[in-house]
């Protein structure tokens, strides 16, 4: 694994963050229906989560001696609260298979820092999606 690469894997996956921040506070405005003090409050507790996600690797990608990339990957559209949660579900498992692939390639890179910062990572994209998959459980279709 070279430096380069490492650190345009990283940049994706601070695009994604970049994009989970907006999608949660963009679903907690849009949330409705009894429960829309509840998912909103759901939605936005996730936020700082993200940020701090976002924040380890905009400096550990000024650390490589790379560019943090300012643009966020697009927020998928959903148009009900089962969608959203859908949606953030999918997000979520996806955050956990790339910061898994991304410590493989951190420790291939000889980063044991990272490696270890990546599957604490790994841990909390999981603790994210296991709440979104069982608030899906009984949500009404």
């Amino acid at each position: 694994m070279d430096k380069q690469t490492l650190i345009d894997n990283l940049n994706k996956d601070l695009a994604n963050e970049l994009s989970a921040i907006a999608q949660y506070i963009t679903y907690a405005a849009k949330a409705t229906g009894p429960y829309r003090p509840q998912l909103a409050q759901f939605f936005l507790t996730e936020v700082a989560d993200e940020q701090g996600h976002a924040l380890f690797l905009a400096n550990k990608i000024v650390a490589l001696g790379g560019e943090p990339t300012t643009v966020a990957s697009p927020v998928p559209v959903a148009n009900n609260n089962r969608e959203m949660l859908q949606a953030i579900l999918a997000a979520e498992i996806q955050a956990g298979k790339d910061y898994t692939q991304r410590a493989e390639e951190a420790d291939e890179f000889g980063d044991k820092g990272l490696v270890v910062t990546l599957e604490d990572m790994v841990r909390d994209e999981m603790g994210h999606s296991e709440e979104s998959e069982r608030m899906l459980r009984d949500w009404p279709l």
